[in-house]
């Protein structure tokens, strides 16, 4: 099998297993992407298939701590804005 094969394999998994993540789990965890809340546009999720489909997999995989950093950002943004309020804001992404 040759690496580029592998990487278009790799490339679908990772697109499908976001679509699952979409359908399935986030409807469920009661918060919202904290970088399309601030911002606007599209979620973590939608960014990084987006990226999965338009560039290789390694651009991808490389942009997507970036796009994390950033959805932290807008996470403790959020929640000094809505410090008065009580709510809680839960970045979607892992600690970066």
């Amino acid at each position: 099998m040759s690496v580029s094969t592998i990487e278009a394999f790799a490339s679908q998994v990772a697109i499908a297993s976001l679509n699952t993540y979409q359908k399935r789990l986030s409807p469920h965890k009661g918060f919202s992407c904290p970088h399309r809340l601030l911002h606007g546009g599209e979620s973590c999720s939608d960014y990084i298939k987006r990226q999965l489909i338009n560039q290789n997999l390694l651009t991808a995989i490389q942009m997507a701590p970036q796009r994390f950093k950033a959805c932290k950002i807008a996470a403790q943004t959020l929640q000094s804005q809505r410090a008065e309020s009580g709510c809680i804001v839960i970045p979607c992404c892992i600690p970066i």
